[in-house]
């Protein structure tokens, strides 16, 4: 294997890693964009108590809730940039892979 395999190959496993770590931060945005979203339609009750429904603690709320909100579609945006990406570098590879005898 030469230099340049092996430099795409570490390139492709940071590129997956980082793939599967934004998909996690994606999936963590969503819970709390739930959650957030959960909280404002029960008026601001949460387990173990419950937190004033003060017109203000909604707006704030609602704002965080808007602020995931946008954070997550950019999230969604750069997973599936990094999902174009490692389909390239995989297809990169297989075409420079040898073709084992017998398969075509």
């Amino acid at each position: 294997m030469s230099d340049n395999d092996r430099a795409d190959l570490r390139a492709f496993k940071e590129l997956e890693a980082l793939v599967r770590s934004l998909g996690e931060e994606l999936a963590v945005f969503r819970r709390r964009a739930i959650a957030a979203e959960g909280q404002a339609k029960d008026g601001g009750h949460v387990k173990g108590g419950a937190r004033g429904t003060a017109p203000g603690r909604v707006a704030d709320l609602e704002s965080e809730n808007e602020s995931l909100r946008l954070r997550l579609d950019r999230a969604e945006d750069r997973v599936r940039q990094m999902m174009e990406r490692v389909r390239f570098l995989r297809q990169q590879l297989q075409s420079q892979s040898p073709t084992p005898a017998g398969r075509s």
